[in-house]
């Protein structure tokens, strides 16, 4: 994990975030583009993507076990990517996450923040340490397929 994946919630509270971010060879076009183009988001995360990724449309993400939907928000071109999703199969926990992209130098940041989290509960606690993990797997194989044009995801 990344330094820049800690939490900075203050302590005692009962909701978390995830908050990570990864610096890019890619340019922040390239790399907006990786999250809000049907067809490059299908290179990178999940092997298939059924719907659109426009705003107000239900996108689903499927993968060999498992399928996952988002719920397009807000799209603001060429910075950011606003979606909910579930994190359990009861969809009792529902998350936003934001993507922020921004130029930097030659290359791009990319911000991911998802939550709130209610962590005062076992499901709650075990999704956030799911979507920790999620999260930091899916910025892995982003950054490999955008600076080194090599697909990284799990082979079932």
């Amino acid at each position: 994990m990344d330094a820049r994946d800690v939490s900075t919630d203050p302590p005692g509270a009962t909701q978390r975030w995830v908050r990570m971010e990864r610096r890019l060879d890619a340019s922040a076009e390239r790399a907006f583009r990786a999250w809000t183009d049907p067809e490059e988001l299908a290179r990178w995360l999940p092997e298939r993507i059924e719907g659109g990724l426009a705003v107000g449309a239900r996108s689903v993400l499927v993968w060999a076990g498992a399928r996952v939907w988002w719920d397009v928000l807000e799209v603001h071109p060429s910075n950011t990517f606003l979606f909910r999703r579930p994190w359990l199969p009861d969809e009792s926990i529902m998350t936003t996450v934001r993507v922020s992209v921004h130029p930097v130098g030659y290359g791009s940041r990319v911000e991911l923040e998802d939550g709130p989290f209610p962590i005062d509960t076992p499901a709650g606690l075990d999704a956030w340490a799911a979507a920790i993990a999620a999260w930091a797997e899916a910025l892995t194989m982003l950054r490999a397929h955008l600076d080194s044009s090599v697909d990284v995801r799990p082979r079932r």
